[in-house]
């Protein structure tokens, strides 16, 4: 059980390092890929569905495939930038309150608490959603690593439950959600240019992947 008597317990919630090491795994599959649906090469799990390719440019490549035994898509985005840091992109997507700054989504976005053994941080962050939809609020766990020996950056989260945020009337809480995005720097940590790999998959319990869209909107992939 994530609480207990009002306390959120940690144990089994936390991100383990392990976590974060499968995650970085996964762009190492992206960097060689292979075939006109742009798969990784790697050979699938029983049972795991194979990565469709929806769009292909040349800074910015998206796949999804289906979650089993349900409606939703998981989904893969592989990208990269020129004119960036790596250290400065991935601070912007750890800084909530930046973030509350350049986002005209968020209605809140808090750290609740902090996981003293892996540094581990529970998020509570609401969305707006197009007209006439409530907005959506999320309660996740996310932990992230800067890997110097192998030059990658980590940020992984997945949704929880949390004693002192429950559910709202005004909001739609979204309880599957999990998030991986790695970054590896073209050079070094503070040199403009980087690949990042997304993985994301959630139920917003609307027709459409609200984080998808908005991520390829404010990357300026459409319009």
């Amino acid at each position: 059980m994530a609480t207990l008597a009002g306390v959120f317990v940690w144990d089994g919630q936390r991100i383990e390092e392990e976590e974060l090491q499968r995650s970085a795994q996964e762009i190492k599959y992206m960097e060689n890929m292979l075939g006109p649906r742009m798969e990784p090469k790697r050979e699938r799990e029983p049972g795991e569905q194979p990565w469709e390719l929806i769009m292909d440019k040349k800074h910015f490549k998206l796949w999804r495939r289906p979650i089993g035994g349900t409606h939703l898509y998981q989904y893969r985005v592989f990208g990269s930038y020129t004119d960036v840091t790596p250290r400065q992109f991935f601070n912007v997507q750890l800084d909530t309150e930046y973030r509350k700054k350049w986002d005209s989504l968020v209605i809140k976005l808090d750290v609740i608490e902090r996981d003293v053994a892996t540094g581990s941080e529970v998020i509570h962050w609401v969305t707006h959603f197009p007209y006439p939809m409530y907005s959506r609020d999320y309660v996740y766990v996310r932990r992230y690593s800067v890997d110097k020996e192998n030059n990658l950056m980590v940020l992984v989260s997945r949704a929880v439950e949390h004693p002192s945020v429950p559910e709202d009337p005004e909001y739609v809480r979204v309880r599957t959600y999990e998030s991986q995005m790695v970054i590896r720097p073209h050079k070094t940590f503070d040199e403009n240019g980087f690949d990042y790999l997304l993985t994301y998959s959630d139920n917003p319990q609307t027709v459409f992947p609200r984080y998808c869209v908005s991520w390829m909107v404010s990357s300026g992939e459409l319009g």
